[in-house]
């Protein structure tokens, strides 16, 4: 497992770049620093890592709230002290939480951010305003909490990572943070914080081995983050999933704002250089059906807001982190109304339905359900209509595979399996079985590296080359295009 922890902080690889006469000394150092890192990371993969982990169940031995709660009382419970938005679903959470994120900052707090996986680095992992934790400091956290981390019985990598996360929020004075749930909710190491609000994205079909085989079970796992008396916001929901919600969010006395119910919004415009969405209260429908009509207030209109994500999913993901913001204002954020403006149209987050290069286009998206890959499907026909696609595809082995394909496929012409390092990845052989199985034509090539060079010559000038399937294979490309193209920027012509 330790070689999954690696970084690709090119210690090594920078030494031996370094001109004549550079400093050796210094060069030593980042070595040292690179080697020391290494360590740190292998120490956290040395505990149980159940993300790694083949067919594994939730158990109340295995996911024991009470060693999350102990280990953060040994460490000073640097949880507490700060409002924290804490945010849980199926997709989207990572989107919501990056957005929220964005607000907070532009809004001017120091503003933690607690996201996984990372997409390159383990540092991404945690951030305030932005930035990861640096290399230096997170090997000094380490050390630091290695005897608290003795005492207790059974922790994970993620539980520990997790108080990680707490404790450097809490030593850089953090104002508010945003947490996103690592799985499921109820028993997730996340969930011993007392949040200002909970939000909860779309609920759909993944990890059924873990949280359940039907919407209602998933979402009864979800709905653990929902605190008695706490407000909850929920995206839209399937039916099955929203009586969940709803029956637990009144049990608990937790007011719930449900977006498509209670916060409305509508798409206005999109291009490859993001899209922009209006947002509404319930209350105000009368006023926006005058404004559709063209006979409302003069002056008045719905609020506008511009994102970079792209893709429809990511309307829905901006207005249910609004309607967080909003709720959040509510219980006493304050924030102006130009703050959140600026931090939508700012906010940063990588492989999803991110363009690489826009002629000919190379894009790179993190769907690892059927419901993700319905959507990206609907993307790619909303942004390249008509362009073939050539797809490098890579994904881990309890993903439901068939689903995903039977996704994705009717907009393809040909696929490159692969297979990143991750221990759960799928044979890129059986992938090139359960494609045939679709009538299209497929072949392995591994490492992720070379799967990029045989979609590029695959793809050409007139085809789409579409990376998906896992954050690993999208990761793997991401990392692979700036070692092939390093002068490149996201949606440029390489």
């Amino acid at each position: 497992m330790a070689s999954l922890a690696r970084s690709r902080v090119g210690g090594s690889a920078l030494a031996l770049s370094l001109p004549g006469g550079y400093n050796l000394a210094l060069v030593q150092d980042i070595m040292e620093d690179d080697q020391r890192y290494q360590a740190a990371l292998d120490y956290l993969y040395s505990y149980v890592d159940y993300s790694l982990t083949r067919g594994f169940q939730f158990a109340p031995d295995k996911f024991d709230l009470g060693r999350m709660r102990e280990l953060l009382d040994r460490l000073g419970a640097p949880d507490r002290g700060y409002p924290i938005l804490h945010v849980a679903g199926t997709k989207g959470k990572g989107s919501v939480s990056a957005l929220c994120a964005s607000v907070l900052q532009s809004s001017g707090y120091r503003v933690g951010l607690y996201t996984s996986p990372h997409l390159q680095d383990y540092c991404e992992r945690i951030q305030v305003n932005g930035e990861p934790i640096p290399h230096e400091a997170f090997i000094e956290l380490v050390d630091e909490v290695k005897p608290h981390v003795a005492a207790i019985e059974s922790l994970t990598t993620f539980e520990i990572t997790t108080a990680l996360g707490f404790l450097w929020f809490a030593r850089n004075r953090v104002e508010v943070t945003v947490v996103e749930v690592g799985l499921g909710g109820r028993l997730d190491a996340t969930n011993v914080i007392d949040p200002l609000v909970s939000v909860i994205t779309a609920l759909s079909y993944d990890h059924m081995n873990v949280l359940g085989d039907t919407l209602a079970q998933i979402a009864t796992e979800k709905a653990g983050i929902i605190k008695p008396g706490k407000p909850v916001v929920s995206a839209p929901q399937k039916p099955e999933a929203l009586e969940v919600l709803e029956k637990t969010a009144r049990e608990r006395n937790s007011p719930l704002c449900l977006v498509g119910r209670d916060m409305l919004f509508g798409p206005v415009s999109h291009s490859l250089d993001g899209q922009t969405l209006f947002v509404w209260e319930a209350k105000d429908q009368e006023k926006v059906n005058d404004f559709i009509e063209g006979c409302g207030e003069p002056g008045w209109k719905p609020l506008h807001l511009n994102i970079p994500l792209l893709g429809f999913h990511q309307v829905e993901n901006a207005a249910t982190a609004y309607a967080a913001l909003q709720v959040a204002r509510e219980q006493g954020l304050a924030m102006k109304p130009e703050a959140v403006l600026e931090g939508m149209r700012k906010v940063r987050w990588p492989a999803r339905f991110e363009v690489l290069r826009r002629d000919p286009p190379v894009v790179i998206d993190s769907a690892h359900n059927a419901d993700s890959a319905q959507k990206l499907r609907i993307t790619l026909d909303d942004y390249f209509p008509g362009l073939q696609v050539i797809l490098i595809f890579g994904v881990s082995e309890d993903k439901d595979v068939p689903g995903i394909l039977s996704a994705l496929l009717p907009r393809v012409s040909k696929v490159i399996a692969t297979q990143s390092i991750h221990p759960r990845a799928m044979n890129a052989e059986k992938i090139v079985s359960l494609v045939h199985q679709f009538g299209l034509p497929a072949r392995a090539v591994t490492p992720v590296e070379a799967a990029l060079g045989a979609g590029l010559e695959e793809a050409g000038d007139r085809c789409v080359l579409l990376a998906t399937g896992s954050l690993f294979i999208a990761a793997g490309v991401h990392w692979a295009w700036q070692e092939r193209f390093p002068e490149s920027h996201p949606g440029t012509k390489a």
